[in-house]
């Protein structure tokens, strides 16, 4: 499509000794098209309440006093490429296909555009026959060119009958090799939702990722992945979450959105024990790049270290006060004033929690588990960090330094997965995306071999660590085979 002149992008391919995967492109669902599919799977009723929603967008009808006075964030507004030429290749699958030579990419994975809006709608009704629709859709748009692109299934996750429900039917009736979570339900908190006509709408909302103090038991859905052999990729982000509520500023919102939203799931997995009784699952954070992961890594390796059991006991214990010699520094140092006040110092020992002695705040503790990484049975900071790098990867798009961060050697060596986010606003020109990946070898941030992985190896691996088949039939399956036989 780009005439006899090869793109940056294209060059680049060309002078790598391996091929390239991209483990998270978009395309923009035709919605007329769509809409044939939702009729067909949920009739006329269902398309009409989908118009009816879609439409229904009020930030734009309301004044600006109106605005601030109901916190109507500002919604996503021309997140969608206006280059011609890019803009059809995100919407045809076989233009897609024909361009993937131009824009350096063997294979792509390709998620929805249109679901990442409706995967985690309140509407209990629409929101699993929009799942439906959507994936009847692309598995059967996309399927022409299996050998180059495979289509996301969307999975909406309010409950896991839900979850198993359409993952079980994309992957087994439909053939589709991915699905894609949202990582997060919204759900109203019961003692304000009782308080409220419109609990959806009005009632206080409170983050549910799904794997700790969840409001449903997920294992299930794991393990229903685990056996249809499927990696659970997350891709949803935290616009509206506390921090990201700007009326006014999309960019506001929209910064680090993916990151925060993926810091609370997989933090949630790992503190939940989720990783360690589903230890064959991969999971895979999309568009939130990698910076959040080397953050939490620490942090979790940090409060290990001070927070599980042991270490309490050990360090923080109150009974673990020697009183005598308290008191003793207390008065010495203290003078008159602190010797004066020595029973009601006792009696109120701490910051935190004043008012009670340190026998009475041991007690209290003892009374409910306290042990916060009770789920997560390692035996060192090592093995932590082993456990969190072999079973998390993190999308990252070509343009972002940050990626580096992974392949820093001073620090555990993380798995980011090349995704160039093609179809949305991010990507003003598809065909300069991988070339913007090779920029972080020209810049010296990588290594030619830290892009290997991140161009091929760690989206190759993510995907065939529980379906070894997953790019049997494929442009890239000798490479892939290669690669895990050496």
């Amino acid at each position: 499509m780009s005439g006899s002149r090869r793109s940056p992008s294209a060059e680049v391919r060309e002078r790598l000794g391996h091929p390239v995967i991209d483990g998270d492109g978009h395309w923009l669902e035709p919605v007329p098209i769509f809409l044939d599919y939702l009729a067909d799977t949920a009739g006329p009723a269902a398309v009409e309440r989908f118009v009816r929603r879609a439409k229904d967008v009020p930030w734009y009808d309301l004044a600006p006093a109106e605005r601030f006075e109901r916190r109507l964030i500002r919604p996503t507004w021309w997140g969608e490429p206006a280059r011609t030429l890019d803009r059809a290749t995100a919407m045809v699958p076989r233009l897609f296909h024909e361009r993937l030579d131009e824009l350096g990419i063997d294979y792509a994975l390709v998620y929805t555009s249109l679901g990442l809006f409706h995967v985690s709608s309140p509407d209990d009704e629409l929101r699993p026959a929009v799942a439906r629709a959507v994936n009847r859709m692309n598995a059967e748009l996309f399927r022409p060119y299996a050998h180059r692109l495979t289509p996301a299934a969307v999975v909406p996750v309010h409950t896991p009958a839900e979850a198993i429900a359409e993952a079980t039917y994309a992957v087994r009736d439909l053939g589709l090799k991915v699905v894609m979570i949202a990582n997060h339900v919204r759900r109203p908190i019961a003692a304000s939702a009782r308080q409220v006509a419109d609990p959806a709408t009005q009632a206080r909302l409170w983050i549910d990722s799904l794997a700790l103090d969840s409001a449903h038991d997920y294992d299930p859905f794991w393990a229903q992945c685990r056996d249809l052999g499927v990696a659970v990729t997350a891709h949803s982000g935290s616009m509206g979450w506390n921090g990201r509520e700007s009326v006014t500023s999309f960019t506001y919102n929209h910064i680090d959105h993916f990151a925060n939203a993926s810091h609370a799931f997989a933090k949630a997995l790992i503190l939940g024990g989720v990783t360690h009784r589903f230890p064959e699952l991969r999971w895979a954070f999309l568009e939130g790049g990698v910076g959040w992961a080397v953050a939490l890594l620490a942090d979790l390796v940090g409060h290990w270290e001070r927070r599980r059991r042991a270490a309490l006991e050990a360090q923080v214990r109150p009974a673990n006060l020697d009183l005598p010699a308290l008191r003793d520094l207390l008065v010495r140092y203290g003078g008159p004033r602190y010797e004066a006040r020595l029973d009601a110092l006792f009696a109120s020992i701490a910051c935190s929690e004043p008012f009670r002695s340190a026998a009475e705040l041991t007690e209290r503790a003892y009374r409910e588990p306290f042990d916060d990484f009770q789920a997560v049975p390692v035996e060192s900071a090592e093995a932590l960090e082993r456990h969190f790098t072999e079973r998390f990867y993190f999308g990252c798009e070509a343009d972002d330094p940050v990626t580096a961060w992974a392949f820093d050697p001073r620090r555990p060596r993380l798995r980011p997965i090349f995704s160039s986010d093609v179809g949305h606003f991010d990507v003003p020109d598809m065909a300069r995306v991988l070339h913007e990946g090779w920029e972080l070898v020209e810049r010296g941030l990588v290594t030619e071999g830290d892009l290997r992985e991140f161009l091929f190896a760690n989206p190759a691996r993510l995907h065939t660590a529980l379906n070894p088949a997953f790019f049997r039939g494929t442009a890239v399956e000798d490479a892939v085979a290669k690669d895990l036989a050496g």
